[in-house]
């Protein structure tokens, strides 16, 4: 399936991007994390499970079992803190 990703803030840094275009096989967004993860050790440290990262799915929060579809918007940001 074909799906849009962006990234945000010291992720998208890492990445080297802030969106891309992807064909996968993930059935949720934690597995799409963990084969991101698995491209290159930036990509592994930037979204390692141990560090907080927040996701959405088309553009609603959401966990790690929310189910992907082709054509789908997955995004992976930092926690925002406020001043």
């Amino acid at each position: 399936m074909n799906i849009t990703v962006r990234y945000f803030a010291s992720i998208r840094e890492a990445m080297g991007t802030g969106s891309e275009d992807l064909s996968t096989s993930a059935a949720t967004v934690g597995a799409l994390r963990d084969e991101l993860m698995a491209r290159s050790d930036a990509a592994a440290h930037a979204l390692a499970h141990g560090k907080a990262v927040r996701m959405a799915l088309n553009q609603d929060m959401c966990s790690g079992e929310a189910p992907l579809k082709s054509g789908d918007e997955v995004a992976f940001f930092p926690p925002v803190t406020g001043g």
